[in-house]
């Protein structure tokens, strides 16, 4: 067969000529008009694959903005708007932190949506002078029970660096003990108070580099049930076990006008622990500077608060930043207290001591 004589190099509306600027003007059209015809499709067809992840290594931010893939196919029960899990218990604050309790959410829901952000979490807690004693138990009864499966750096914080790790503590796979040495103070008060102040400082010194969550707890506690990604958030507090049922009235705010952690009393959601805080590394710097810019206010007019850095804590949570999530009493149970009817877990517990042995 020869080429068509009206189209010289063609045949059939088949172009043979080397280059398509070559051809005649007929044939440019036609490849002109196939060509953006395919070239649509192409660009529909990726458009659709990156939205349904197919390509995780393009669609990473995507997944962080949306903390979700299409990957994960999971079975679980339908939430059921009309049936809430926990209904003898407040499961949201009035400014919709949800509090968290047993019952309320799916472990397994979080895991593969955090697992997705390739969360790392710090653990601080202070040793300081005669504290050390419950180290050991703290990081032994952690490593069974807090954050597993997560890459965990627990930042030890202690004036006796050298008996500390002499204690033959081990962790697993992808946890750190990582120990800070600090000044110890003379008054017990002056050691709670600073601890503000030393996890800014660290904070904006390494912990901003090396952790995504900050969390601060006592270290006179024990793990015995599990503790995971459903704490994080934001910024979260967690009611303290001796208050969250009682009003306002027996709160122990601050009740001094001249002090920067001052709460009168007709003001107060709930009275949390100063013994258990946290959130997103940024959050927790802000929290703590300024809890310990309030702290030298007051040391400056010779004020000392009722109960050092919890009141300021509680101070902050009111004014300044309301808790993004809220642990329950479950997460910060007194070890005398035994249990209660609302407590399907007793996840930290506080340890029995002799309070005015241990600080003096």
């Amino acid at each position: 067969m020869t080429p068509s004589r009206e189209v010289p190099g063609c045949l059939n509306g088949v172009c043979f000529l080397p280059s398509p600027t070559m051809w005649p003007e007929k044939c440019q059209f036609r490849f002109v008009k196939k060509t953006l015809l395919f070239s649509s499709l192409a660009v529909a067809v990726l458009v659709v694959l990156r939205r349904y992840s197919y390509f995780p290594e393009t669609s990473s931010n995507w997944h962080s903005r949306y903390g979700f893939s299409c990957k994960a196919k999971m079975v679980y029960p339908k939430p059921e708007t009309l049936k809430p899990p926990r209904t003898n218990v407040l499961s949201v604050s009035p400014w919709l932190a949800p509090i968290v309790w047993e019952g309320n959410f799916n472990i397994d829901i979080l895991n593969e949506l955090f697992r997705q952000e390739n969360v790392r979490i710090g653990l601080t807690v202070f040793a300081i002078k005669k504290y050390i004693r419950f180290l050991k138990t703290f990081i032994e009864t952690a490593e069974k029970f807090f954050m597993v499966g997560y890459p965990v750096n627990y930042y030890i914080f202690t004036d006796l660096v050298s008996n500390v790790t002499n204690f033959n503590m081990t962790v697993g796979p992808r946890k750190q003990l990582i120990f800070l040495e600090v000044p110890s103070y003379e008054r017990w008060q002056d050691v709670t108070m600073r601890r503000m102040q030393m996890i800014r400082d660290f904070t904006k010194q390494r912990f901003a580099s090396e952790v995504d969550y900050l969390v601060c707890v006592d270290v006179d506690m024990r793990f015995q049930d599990h503790v995971g990604v459903e704490i994080l958030s934001d910024v979260f507090g967690t009611l303290h076990p001796a208050f969250f049922v009682k009003g306002r009235d027996k709160f122990t705010f601050e009740r001094r006008p001249e002090s920067q952690a001052y709460i009168p009393e007709d003001e107060g959601d709930f009275y949390y622990a100063g013994g258990y805080f946290g959130g997103k590394v940024e959050e927790v710097y802000k929290l703590t500077n300024h809890c310990h810019h309030a702290m030298l206010t007051d040391k400056a007019n010779n004020i000392e608060a009722i109960w050092h850095d919890e009141s300021y804590l509680n101070n902050y949570f009111l004014y300044y930043k309301k808790p993004t999530k809220i642990l329950s009493p479950e997460y910060l149970w007194n070890e005398r207290d035994g249990t209660a009817f609302y407590l399907r877990k007793r996840r930290l517990i506080s340890l029995h001591k002799n309070a005015d042995e241990v600080r003096n």
